[in-house]
């Protein structure tokens, strides 16, 4: 299976989106609480054009893999109004008990909720 060409990614090829407003810093969240984490296990971003602050962006969120307790996310930048991407990039999450740090499914909602922003990316694909 060859890699995708990110490059030519368009809105289109993302479900959900949200606008953001670039800023200095984010609001953390306290990992220890909850039973259930998701571990970033592999990460990565490819950068087309510059963005700056304070510039109001439009961020896609697509689904690209999804198992019992891994999920590859992939999200698209766009200069807010825009189709072409200024970067795509992705993270994959392990999901693992917070104390004992072994794989654990996700939660049957998670993955419903995940479920929902699945892309089969055939255009992708390397055909058979």
């Amino acid at each position: 299976m060859g890699e995708p060409n990110l490059k030519s990614r368009t809105r289109s090829d993302y479900v959900y989106f949200l606008s953001y407003r670039t800023r200095w810093s984010n609001c953390g969240l306290d990992p220890v609480s909850s039973p259930l984490i998701g571990l970033v296990v592999s990460s990565y971003c490819q950068f087309f054009a510059p963005l700056g602050f304070p510039q109001v962006l439009d961020l896609g969120l697509r689904v690209n893999t999804l198992g019992n307790s891994s999920v590859s996310y992939e999200i698209g930048v766009f200069e807010q109004g825009k189709d072409i991407p200024a970067a795509v990039g992705g993270y994959t999450h392990v999901f693992v008990g917070s104390k004992s740090r072994k794989s654990t499914p996700m939660a049957k909602e998670t993955k419903t909720g995940l479920e929902k922003l699945l892309q089969l990316d055939t255009k992708d694909k390397a055909k058979l």
